[in-house]
């Protein structure tokens, strides 16, 4: 099998693989850049310098397309649950609340306050497995 039948092959492989798997489009990027590469294997045939070649676009590529993909929108306080402090969150520190029956841990929006246990909150995100959270007394439903 010649180098840019690989390549073109591969490529393909990798784009119906975003199909399936979702990975935030890096199959999609690896897959257009072993694609392009399969364009360019004519012209360039030590199969080393080609890997090297698919590595920098897929790099290029992904932080590329990660800069133009909008910002995930945050939730909207009119749109917040409730929760229960289980622990005291300091001010920029991690605590756990009960939130929809489970103990996750949390994190006040508003780094400057603090939030005492068993106190009422609004889960207003998340990052990561780390709810963010706001006290009742400031959130204005």
């Amino acid at each position: 099998m010649s180098a840019p039948i690989f390549w073109l092959t591969v490529g393909l492989i990798l784009c119906l693989m975003e199909l399936v798997i979702p990975t935030a489009f890096i199959e999609l990027t690896m897959g257009i850049s072993a694609i392009l590469v399969a364009m360019v294997a004519w012209f360039i045939p030590p199969l080393t310098v080609q890997v090297m070649v698919w590595i920098v676009l897929s790099i290029g590529l992904t932080l590329l397309l990660r800069r133009l993909l909008p910002k995930r929108k945050r939730v909207a306080i009119e749109d917040a649950k409730e929760a229960k402090t289980l622990t005291a969150i300091a001010p920029g520190s991690v605590g756990r609340v009960i939130y929809e029956g489970n103990s996750w841990q949390a994190r006040c929006e508003d780094d400057q306050l603090e939030i005492a246990p068993n106190q009422k909150v609004y889960v207003v995100g998340r990052r990561g497995t780390t709810l963010l959270v706001l006290p009742e007394s400031i959130v204005h439903l």
